[in-house]
């Protein structure tokens, strides 16, 4: 009977170690694809402020073409870590949706104090996603 109670306790205590290994493998892996994102959305924004800065002040046409081709690749490199992030945590995935779509709505901005007031937008959803995102990775 002892021994029963032993081994008991002894895989209690190894199943429990493995499951507090795997959350926080889930942990790193959702900082990692945080840190991504951020970077990714960081660098979208600078690519589309480029982009419609040039077009709104009337740059040539090859210049224009040229930043719309570069923050095409940034938009690109956006859908890994948002999907990535989404998956590891679906509660955050309104946070993602609207951080990536706060930097979209940069396109086809009609003045450069609308370009301002939307990157300003995309910089306060990109915080809020990462404040959100802490206070759920920092729960027990």
């Amino acid at each position: 009977m002892e021994i029963a109670v032993a081994a008991i306790a002894v895989v209690g205590t190894v199943l429990g170690a493995g499951v507090v290994g795997v959350q926080q493998y889930l942990v790193v892996r959702a900082m990692a694809a945080l840190a991504e994102l951020s970077i990714a959305l960081a660098d979208h924004r600078r690519a589309m402020w480029v982009r419609e800065d040039l077009r709104l002040s009337g740059a040539a046409a090859e210049k224009v073409a040229e930043a719309r081709e570069a923050s095409h690749v940034t938009r690109s490199a956006l859908t890994a870590p948002q999907v990535a992030l989404t998956m590891l945590l679906p509660t955050l995935r309104l946070d993602i949706e609207a951080a990536v779509r706060a930097v979209s709505a940069m396109r086809g901005a009609r003045s450069s104090e609308a370009l301002a007031s939307y990157r300003e937008t995309a910089v306060s959803a990109a915080d809020a996603l990462t404040a959100t995102a802490a206070g759920v990775l920092s729960r027990p």
